[in-house]
């Protein structure tokens, strides 16, 4: 079996491959590749028919694709570049899986909703994106949703890992360059560890790779690790458990501001926690506290620091 994973050299795609290459060869794809890597297959995801002419000179039987443009902020000025990578590239992904009987394996966002909420948030609720990168990350999805191919996709949270652009990694360099910070605390989700994605994502490969008819398992899922935080909450949890480990000298000051205290060009839901019912229930998916996978994470720097 061929698998072609794009985003292979980011912070979830790092997590995937070893898991992935369980099933068989992986064919790995980015936008940028590491000098002296002669793996990774360099392509531009925006350049669609060359995106396809790979996909039919190599033929997957699977695709994962967990390639995405993610910068929140950048989106409301390069509003075409956010949709081109989140939509139109997994509608040019969905189509030739359509059209070739092959599986897609796609992920979204938690900012595909509004925030107004007071319960967590089901697939089945309405989505209602507060910025460009939510409009662009829900047209991904109805893209796949059109095109009629087999596919699961996985809305999940406030992705972090050891490696790549994100919270935690943020929150530490910050911790070592300034004594205070200031943490949005009014707005709420769920962190979720890139390693514990992957590991949901590949037991929902198992399920639908060894059943006769896996049609039933196709659709829409959430998955976000358990533990529900403010931003401000996630970084003390992030700055004691370095600290311990020997990852910080000391603690950084935090003062727990407002979202209106900060400039930021897009908006961002307030609530965005997700319901993780339907996966759990559907593949046997247990949840893996906040705690635990944060500290899992740090300790991994402690043993290959930097």
């Amino acid at each position: 079996m061929n698998i072609l994973l794009s985003g292979a050299s980011g912070q979830l795609g790092q997590e995937l491959l070893p898991l992935l290459a369980r099933h068989g060869g992986v064919i790995q794809v980015d936008q940028a590749v590491a000098k002296g890597d002669r793996v990774t297959v360099q392509q531009d995801l925006g350049d669609l028919k060359r995106l396809e002419l790979l996909l039919y000179r190599t033929r997957p039987d699977v695709i994962v694709n967990a390639a995405a443009y993610t910068a929140v902020d950048a989106a409301e000025d390069h509003r075409d570049t956010a949709f081109l990578l989140n939509a139109e590239m997994p509608a040019c992904l969905a189509r030739w899986c359509a059209r070739n009987d092959r599986l897609l394996l796609h992920y979204s966002t938690d900012y595909v909703f509004s925030g107004d909420s007071d319960r967590p948030w089901r697939e089945q609720d309405s989505a209602g994106p507060v910025n460009v990168y939510g409009e662009s990350k829900l047209g991904g999805e109805q893209a796949i949703a059109e095109s009629g191919c087999r596919n699961v996709v996985l809305r999940t949270s406030w992705v972090y890992s050891g490696h790549g652009n994100n919270f935690v990694l943020t929150m530490l360099r910050l911790a070592r360059e300034m004594p205070g910070l200031k943490i949005v605390a009014d707005q709420v989700g769920c962190p979720t560890w890139a390693r514990n994605l992957a590991r949901v994502s590949s037991a929902v490969l198992d399920r639908i790779l060894e059943v006769n008819d896996p049609a039933e398992y196709f659709g829409l899922y959430h998955y976000c690790d358990g533990g529900v935080v403010s931003w401000f909450d996630f970084a003390q949890a992030i700055f004691r458990t370095a600290h311990r480990l020997g990852l910080l000298d000391e603690v950084p000051r935090v003062e727990a501001v407002r979202s209106t205290d900060f400039q930021q060009k897009a908006r961002r839901p307030m609530y965005s926690v997700l319901d993780t019912t339907a996966i759990q229930g559907r593949f046997g998916i247990e949840r893996v506290g906040l705690h635990e996978s944060l500290l899992a994470c740090l300790e991994e720097m402690v043993i290959e620091p930097g």
